[in-house]
């Protein structure tokens, strides 16, 4: 089933989501709708309280992004040929290398891309769908990804890591998509 995107403005996106407990939803049936909404709204990855669950779950397919890189692109990324998982209950342990800018946007935010500096790698420990509990290291398009995700996570937007100034003046985009005031072709829920 394909779930709404929760529009920038609701506070669900700013709230610290809470841990997962075994057998308390309906995982199979709610990662299975977030894929779904992933892939629907064209995105590389999607966490919970974009769904209005806040909940610590993320999903996370760079497979498909790196894929549709040509391959001049493709080989700037030592990750490749990226993942696809669900993370539950994920805790970033280590972060490290050079960070680097890309143009980050958000389903949540729609229409806004800015250049976001994120660490190179990332170490984390999750909880898988099986609920085994793995410890990996992150690199590249894929370790941004899931630091993208793991923001949303803690309350944190791709926008807080502009600078004030740059912040300042995307206001009137925010008010827009805080409004409704903004085409998509994804289906969204708004504060309005």
């Amino acid at each position: 089933m394909i779930l709404p995107i929760i529009a920038y403005g609701n506070p669900v996106l700013r709230e610290v989501a809470k841990p997962i407990q075994q057998g308390q939803l309906d995982l199979t049936t709610f990662i299975s709708s977030m894929w779904e909404t992933m892939y629907a709204s064209s995105g590389v990855g999607l966490a919970a309280p974009q769904v209005n669950h806040s909940i610590r779950l993320f999903t996370v397919d760079t497979l498909q992004l790196i894929n549709s890189m040509d391959q001049d692109e493709r080989a700037k990324y030592p990750d490749a040929p990226g993942i696809k998982a669900v993370f539950i209950n994920a805790t970033i342990l280590d972060q490290g290398g050079q960070p680097w800018g890309y143009s980050e946007g958000c389903l949540s935010i729609p229409k806004i891309h800015e250049e976001v500096f994120r660490p190179d790698t990332i170490r984390m420990r999750y909880t898988t769908e099986q609920w085994e509990i793995k410890e990996e290291v992150f690199n590249g398009i894929t370790a941004r990804v899931i630091q993208h995700e793991y923001d949303h996570l803690e309350g944190k937007l791709f926008i807080d890591h502009l600078a004030p100034l740059k912040r300042k003046l995307l206001k009137g985009k925010l008010t827009d998509i805080t409004k409704g005031k903004v085409a998509v072709d994804y289906k969204m829920k708004f504060s309005v």
